[in-house]
C-alpha cells in the first residue's frame, strides 16, 4: 500500500530539501522534521496559553473560589471577558510587531510574561487585583497566533498548510482539554493559589526548545517572496475593500462564540445545570476539546488531501468550514434535552464538530488574502475570534441572570453558529478575493 495519496506532501514532511512554494534565502536549508516539529511546537505555546486562560474558569465554577471573593454571575462574566478586552484589540498591534520584527524573539518575551502574569493571579486579594491580572494576560498573549501564523506563512507550503494549521489550531482545543481537568485536580488537592503558581510557572520549560529550535529568518523569507511577486503591491488598507474580510471576520467572531463559551462557562454549566462533580466536569470537558482538536487535525490533513488530488483549495476549505458551523449547532438539542446523557452526547458531538472548521477557515484566509503582510492579515481575523471572546461570557452571564436558566444563552451560541455559516456562503467566494498580493 503506497502512502502518498494518503498523506500528502510526505518529501516535504522529512525532507533536507527546500520546499517547493516556499521563498528561499541564502543559507543551509531547514530540514522536513525541524520544520514540521516548530509545527508542533508551535502548537504546544498554544496550548500553554490555553491553560492559562482556562484556570480562571475553572476556578470560577468552585463555590469556594466564588464565596471568597463574593462573585454574582454578572461578576463571574466579567472576570471571564477580561482577558479578552486587552487581547482582542491588540490583535492587529501584535501583527505590525511580528511583521515589523520577526517571530522568534518578540514571541519568546511575550511567553515570558504571560507565564509570571498568570502565576501572579495566586497572591490576588481582590476581583479588582484578577481582573487587573488578566487585563495583563491578555496583553502577553496578544501575540500568539499572529506570530504563529505568520511562521506558518513562510515555512509552509499552500499544499500542507491545512495540517500545519490544524495541527497548530489543536493547540487551542487541546489546552481545555488538558487544562480543565488539569486545573480541577490541582484546585482539589491543593487548592487555587497553588493553581495558579504551578501552572504558570510549570509551562517555561516550553522556552528552551523554542530558542534552539527556531531560526530568526521570517522576514528574510518575506523579503525574499516579495522580490520574486509579480505585479504590484496591495496596500493592506486595501484588503477593507473586499467582502471577503468582512465575511471572514463574522464567521470567524461566530465560530468562537460556542468555543469562548465552552472556555469560559462550560465548567459552571455541566456543574450548576448537570449536577456534575469537579472531576466528571473536567473530564467531559477534557473529551469535548480534545475531540474537537483531534477532528481539527484530520480535517485539516484530509483538506490537503483532496486539493493535492486537484480540488480547487477554495471550495474544499469552505466547505469544511460550513460543515463545522452547522455540526455545532447541534448543541441546542442537548442543551433542551432533560436527558443528562444527551447533554453530554451533545456537548462532546458539537464542539468536536466544530473542529471540522478550525483548520480550514484559517487556511482559507491565506488562500484568498495570500501577501508578506500575513502578521496583520492573521491579528485581524484574530481581533474577530477574540472579540467573541468579550462578548460570550459577558452575555451569558448576563442572560443567565434574567433569565436564570442556561436556555437563552444556548439558543444565543445556535443563532450565532449559523450567521457564521451564512458569512462564508454568501461573503467568502473566490471572486471577490483581491487578486494582487499584500505587501505594504
Amino acid at each position: 500500500m503506497r502512502l502518498e495519496p494518503l498523506v500528502p506532501d510526505l518529501g516535504d514532511f522529512f525532507g533536507n530539501d527546500t520546499v517547493k512554494g516556499l521563498p528561499t534565502v541564502q543559507k543551509k536549508p531547514m530540514s522536513g522534521w525541524r520544520r514540521w516539529g516548530i509545527v508542533v511546537l508551535l502548537s504546544f505555546g498554544m496550548i500553554i496559553a490555553y491553560i492559562d486562560r482556562a484556570n480562571l474558569s475553572v476556578a470560577l465554577s468552585a463555590p469556594e473560589f466564588k464565596k471568597h471573593f463574593q462573585l454574582s454571575d454578572a461578576d463571574r462574566g466579567v472576570l471571564n471577558s477580561v482577558f479578552f478586552w486587552s487581547y482582542a484589540f491588540l490583535q492587529i498591534p501584535a501583527g505590525w510587531l511580528v511583521d515589523r520584527f520577526g517571530v522568534k524573539i518578540p514571541y519568546a518575551i511575550a511567553f515570558v510574561f504571560w507565564s509570571l502574569t498568570s502565576a501572579a493571579t495566586a497572591f490576588a486579594t481582590g476581583v479588582g487585583q484578577i481582573m487587573g491580572l488578566r487585563f495583563l494576560l491578555g496583553i502577553g498573549e496578544a501575540l500568539v497566533t499572529p506570530a504563529s501564523m505568520r511562521w506558518i506563512r513562510f515555512n509552509i507550503p499552500e499544499r500542507s498548510r491545512g495540517l500545519a494549521t490544524g495541527i497548530y489550531m489543536a493547540g487551542t482545543k487541546y489546552g481545555p482539554a488538558i487544562g480543565t481537568p488539569l486545573a480541577a485536580m490541582l484546585m482539589r488537592e491543593m487548592g487555587w493559589q497553588q493553581m495558579f503558581l504551578i501552572l504558570g510557572l510549570g509551562c517555561m520549560v516550553w522556552l528552551l526548545p523554542w530558542l534552539l529550535m527556531v531560526r530568526n529568518d521570517d522576514r528574510e523569507l518575506e523579503a525574499a517572496q516579495a522580490k520574486a511577486a509579480a505585479g504590484p503591491p496591495m496596500a493592506f488598507r486595501d484588503v477593507w475593500r473586499t467582502p471577503v474580510i468582512y465575511g471572514i471576520f463574522w464567521g470567524t467572531f461566530c465560530y468562537n462564540y460556542f468555543v469562548f463559551f465552552s472556555l469560559t462557562w462550560l465548567p459552571s454549566y455541566l456543574r450548576e445545570r448537570r449536577g456534575m462533580s469537579e472531576t466528571d466536569m473536567g473530564t467531559i470537558a477534557g473529551f469535548s476539546f480534545g475531540g474537537m482538536a483531534t477532528v481539527a487535525i484530520l480535517a485539516g490533513a484530509l483538506a490537503d488531501w483532496l486539493i493535492l488530488r486537484g480540488w480547487n483549495a477554495v471550495k474544499v476549505r469552505k466547505s469544511f468550514t460550513v460543515a463545522g458551523l452547522l455540526v455545532a449547532s447541534t448543541e441546542i438539542i442537548g442543551a433542551m434535552s432533560d436527558s443528562h446523557t444527551v447533554a453530554i452526547s451533545f456537548a462532546i458531538l458539537s464542539l468536536s464538530g466544530l473542529g471540522l472548521a478550525t483548520a480550514n477557515y484559517w487556511a482559507l484566509t491565506q488562500t484568498l488574502m495570500p501577501g508578506a503582510a500575513a502578521g496583520r492579515i492573521a491579528g485581524v481575523q484574530n481581533m474577530a475570534s477574540n472579540l467573541s471572546g468579550v462578548v460570550a461570557p459577558l452575555l451569558t452571564g448576563w442572560l443567565l441572570q434574567i433569565t436564570g436558566s442556561y436556555n437563552a444563552a444556548m439558543i444565543a451560541i445556535v443563532l450565532f453558529l449559523v450567521s457564521g455559516a451564512l458569512a462564508y456562503i454568501v461573503l467568502v467566494r473566490e471572486k471577490y478575493a483581491p487578486g494582487r498580493r499584500v505587501l505594504a
